[in-house]
């Protein structure tokens, strides 16, 4: 599993993550971080790529 933070902040706001327990194709994963989902959807998603799941992740966290 490799874990990676998208934003150089004070709190942790997102994870991505490459895991092994994901649809086939799709094996990065986007959350955002518990006290920063409220008011946005989706929370959380696969991608294909880790440059998908960050656009995926920042789509999401600017609520487009």
């Amino acid at each position: 599993m490799t874990i990676m933070t998208c934003w150089p902040v004070a709190a942790v706001v997102d994870r991505i993550l490459k895991v092994h327990a994901a649809p086939e194709g799709s094996p990065w994963m986007w959350t955002l971080g518990f006290g920063h989902h409220e008011d946005r959807t989706p929370t959380h998603g696969y991608e294909p790529t880790r440059e998908a799941a960050m656009a995926a992740f920042a789509k999401s966290w600017r609520h487009e």
